[in-house]
Formats: C-alpha cells, structure tokens, sequence
C-alpha cells in the first residue's frame, strides 16, 4: 500500500534528516578549528561519495517537505478518501525526485 510505504519512508527521512543536520553543524563548525581540518571535509563533500551522500539528503528533505504538506491536509481534515490518499502519496514521492532534479540543476546553475 502507497500510505504505509509514504508512511515508514516519513519516518526514516526525518532520522536522515536529524543525522544530516547534525554533520552539517559539525562541518560547519569545523570552520573554528582551522583551514586544514575544513578543506579535508570538503574535499569529502567534492568526491562522488560526498555528491551521491548530499543528493540522497536533498532528496530526504524534499521528501519529508512534501510528506509534512501531505500531513498538513490531512491535520486540515482533508484528504483521508482512499483514491485522494494514494494521489497525494505518488505526489509526494515523483514530486520529491522532481525537486531534488531541480534544486540540483539550481545548484549547477543550469
């Protein structure tokens, strides 16, 4: 079924969610601790690993983006009818990688 899959997908973003920002403060804060140690993590953050890594949070965010708007109607009262369900659980997954597509080609400056 489309909601328990959006449902558990939820769930898991939201743990990638919580990991991510925590390095990404620790990344940024590695800034305090001088040049050597930041270039180390953003030659990481360079290397196809690092890329394949950030594209797979840009896309857990736009997920989890969409999947809270999804809640948000249904907190409404609004979209609880099964064909509405799964409708609004195939926006939010092709809509997430439609996002990432886009925030990659923002970021690429395409």
């Amino acid at each position: 079924h489309i909601s328990s899959l959006i449902s558990i997908s939820h769930r898991i973003t939201g743990v990638i969610n919580i990991i991510a920002l925590t390095f990404v403060s620790i990344w940024i804060s590695s800034m305090l601790l001088g040049a050597t140690s930041y270039e180390f993590t953003k030659s990481i953050l360079n290397s196809f690993f690092g890329k394949f890594i950030i594209t797979g949070i840009i896309w857990s965010f736009s997920f989890q983006a969409l999947s809270e708007i999804r809640h948000l109607f249904w907190d409404l009262g609004y979209g609880f009818e099964l064909t509405i369900s799964k409708v609004t659980g195939l926006i939010v997954i092709f809509g997430s990688f439609i996002l990432t597509i886009l925030i990659y080609l923002v970021g690429r400056q395409i």
